[in-house]
């Protein structure tokens, strides 16, 4: 359990980073941009990694019996949450409606899988996950996010939803089980 913990606290130290504008300025200054980009990109590489192994090798205990309904919202809203991902790097209008699709999508996976997990190790990383999401919207709204203004034709909405719903069926058929360990069908 040790190497998921440190896994996740390299992994949200580093990118609670920009929510710190002036501390963040201070280490750039210090070390300079290009030094301090290849150090998150270590730091927040090598926390993803043991967070990986981490819940690979962490020890199962039960916290709390999940509802057998609960994988039924894993079902729900995982597809929502592939859109959101794939539509935070797409030039579409889903940004018209939201400043954060990517956090939207990681915040609603980390959600849906706790309804479906009731371990201490899910619970650290599903609600790590979440709540770093949600602090992370509100940090950089209050650094002044705005939502997209630009409008693009409604082909590229249908171009990011398609790819979306494709990530996440090639995703649950055929990644889940190699790279997670839990076979879904």
């Amino acid at each position: 359990m040790s190497i998921l913990i440190t896994g996740v606290l390299l992994f949200f130290v580093v990118h609670l980073l920009p929510s710190f504008v002036s501390f963040r300025l201070k280490i750039i200054n210090a070390i300079g941009e290009r030094p301090y980009k290849s150090l998150y990109a270590v730091i927040a590489l090598t926390g993803f990694i043991l967070i990986i192994y981490g819940m690979s090798e962490a020890e199962f205990y039960p916290v709390w019996q999940p509802p057998v309904w609960g994988r039924y919202i894993v079902f729900l809203i995982m597809p929502v949450s592939f859109i959101l991902l794939v539509a935070n790097d797409l030039k579409s209008n889903i940004k018209c409606y939201t400043r954060h699709p990517m956090l939207w999508g990681v915040a609603l996976w980390a959600w849906a899988h706790l309804f479906a997990n009731g371990d201490l190790a899910s619970i650290i990383l599903f609600g790590s996950f979440f709540v770093f999401s949600l602090f992370a919207m509100f940090s950089a709204n209050k650094r002044g996010a705005v939502k997209q203004e630009k409008r693009y034709p409604y082909k590229r909405d249908v171009v990011a939803v398609v790819a979306g719903l494709v990530g996440y069926v090639v995703f649950v058929k055929y990644l889940h089980a190699y790279l997670i360990g839990v076979a879904i069908i």
